[in-house]
């Protein structure tokens, strides 16, 4: 669920999740894991605010991009 979200906001806004996760300072995959793991609130924010996007758009199942 997570990883969709991220993925789509990321497209939307034409950078991908591997950029995504190096301008966090995310390791290697870790955005991707989250289609089976529960990310931290904190990585959440740091992601919305990155993609600027309200962070319900990452907890939605539907996403408003």
């Amino acid at each position: 669920m997570f990883y969709d979200s991220v993925k789509k906001a990321a497209e939307a806004k034409g950078v991908s999740i591997r950029k995504t996760e190096i301008d966090l300072d995310f390791s290697n995959g870790s955005i991707s894991k989250w289609n089976k793991s529960v990310p931290s609130v904190d990585k959440l924010l740091k992601v919305a605010d990155y993609l600027e996007i309200p962070i319900s758009d990452l907890l939605s199942k539907k996403q408003a991009v």
